[in-house]
C-alpha cells in the first residue's frame, strides 16, 4: 500500500538534491574557470587513427574555453543529499526524519558506492585530459586503459550481487526468470561496459543531461512500483542532481559533464537496473545511449571492411545530424523527446511483464 511518507521520501530528497546542485555551482564554476579546466587541444584523430576533420569543426574545445568536470556537481549533490537524510535523524530524532532516510544496505549502499568509485575514475581521466602531458594531452586515459577500469568496477559489483546478495537470475519479460549461475558475473560486467560505451552521447550542450534525467526518472518509477522505496528515492535524487547540472548545461553550456559524470552515472545505472530486476527494459529506456554507441561501432566496422567508406557523416549519431546541418539545440531537443518516449515504454515493459 502506497503511503504519503513514501511519496515524500522520493520527492523531497530529489528537490533537495536539485537545490544543493544549484547552490554549489557558483563555487564549482569559479574553480573550474580559475584553473582553466578545459581541453587545451581538440581531438585530432578518430578511434581508427584517421584525421578527425569534421569532429574538430564541431567541437573546437580549445576555442570554446568551456570547462570539463561538471559531473562533479552531479555526484557531489547526490552524495551530500544522501548523507544529509541519513544523518538528520541523529541530530533531530523525530520519527519523520528516520522514515526519510533512504540509505540502506540492501538497496542504496551499492549504487552509492558504485557512483563514487566510477566518478573518481572518471575524474582522474578528466584531470589527465586537462593537465596531462605527452600522450595524455588531448585524450586522457586511452580506451584500452578505461575499459579495464570499468570492468574492474563491474567485477566488484557483480561479486557483491552474486556472493553477498545471492543474486544470479535474469528476468526476461513474458518469459520468466532464468538462473545464469556463475555466468551472471560476466553478464553484469558486459552490461556495465555497454552502458559506459554509451557515454559518447555527451557531445552536445544539454544532450547527456536531458537523456540521463529521463533514464533515472524512469527507474525511480519502476522502483516505486516495485515497492523498493529507497532505490526510488536514490534514483529521484540522481534525477534532481542531473537537472541541476542541466540548468547550467543548456546551450551555451557553462561546463561539460565529461567522464566524471558519465562514467559514474552509467555504472550506477547498471547497478540500479539489476536491483530493480529491470535489465531487459534497460535496452529500451537507455536506447539513445545504445544508439550512440552502436553508431560508433557501425562506423568503425564500415571503415575497416569497406575500404574507408562511412555509414554516417560522423559518429556518434547525434553528430551525424549536426553534420547534416541540424543546429545543436534541435538535435538535443529531439533526442530529449525520444528519450522520454523510450523511458515511458521501458517503464511499461518493466511493470507489465
Amino acid at each position: 500500500m502506497i503511503e504519503t511518507v513514501d511519496i515524500l521520501k522520493i520527492l523531497l530528497p530529489a528537490t533537495v538534491s536539485f537545490i544543493i546542485g544549484l547552490s554549489i555551482t557558483p563555487i564549482l564554476a569559479h574553480y573550474l574557470y580559475k584553473y582553466k579546466m578545459w581541453k587545451k587541444e581538440s581531438v585530432a584523430l578518430t578511434l581508427d587513427g584517421r584525421p578527425a576533420t569534421l569532429s574538430r569543426e564541431l567541437h573546437r574545445d580549445e576555442e570554446k574555453r568551456t570547462p570539463r568536470m561538471g559531473g562533479v556537481l552531479i555526484w557531489s549533490s547526490i552524495l551530500f543529499t544522501t548523507l544529509l537524510f541519513a544523518g538528520l535523524p541523529y541530530f533531530i530524532p523525530a520519527p519523520m526524519f528516520f522514515k526519510l532516510n533512504f540509505l540502506s544496505n540492501n538497496q542504496t549502499v551499492l549504487p552509492l558506492f558504485t557512483l563514487i568509485a566510477a566518478s573518481l575514475v572518471g575524474l582522474a581521466d578528466d584531470v589527465l585530459q586537462v593537465f596531462g602531458r605527452g600522450r595524455y594531452i588531448a585524450g586522457g586515459l586511452a580506451l584500452r586503459e578505461r575499459i579495464p577500469l570499468v570492468l574492474l568496477i563491474g567485477l566488484c559489483g557483480a561479486y557483491w550481487f552474486y556472493v553477498k546478495l545471492d543474486y544470479s537470475t535474469l528476468i526476461i519479460p513474458f518469459m520468466g526468470e532464468f538462473d545464469l549461475g556463475i555466468f551472471f558475473i560476466p553478464f553484469f560486467m558486459l552490461i556495465m561496459l555497454s552502458l559506459f560505451s554509451g557515454g559518447v552521447i555527451d557531445g552536445i550542450d544539454g544532450l547527456a543531461g536531458g537523456i540521463m534525467a529521463s533514464i533515472f526518472a524512469s527507474y525511480a518509477g519502476i522502483a516505486f512500483f516495485n515497492n523498493q522505496i529507497d532505490i526510488a528515492a536514490f534514483s529521484s535524487v540522481a534525477t534532481g542532481a542531473i537537472l541541476a547540472f542541466l540548468w547550467f548545461n543548456i546551450p551555451p553550456a557553462r561546463f561539460y559533464m565529461s567522464e566524471t559524470g558519465m562514467m559514474g552515472l552509467t555504472a550506477t545505472l547498471s547497478v540500479i537496473a539489476f536491483l530493480t530486476h529491470a535489465v531487459i527494459p534497460l535496452f529500451i529506456i537507455a536506447l539513445p545511449l545504445y544508439a550512440a554507441s552502436f553508431s560508433v561501432i557501425v562506423q568503425l566496422l564500415s571503415k575497416r571492411f569497406r575500404n574507408g567508406k562511412k555509414v554516417f557523416l560522423i559518429a556518434p549519431l547525434h553528430h551525424h545530424f549536426q553534420a547534416l546541418g541540424w543546429p545543436g539545440y534541435k538535435v538535443t531537443m529531439r533526442f530529449w523527446v525520444v528519450s522520454v518516449i523510450c523511458a515511458i515504454l521501458g517503464m511499461i515493459l518493466a511493470l507489465i511483464a
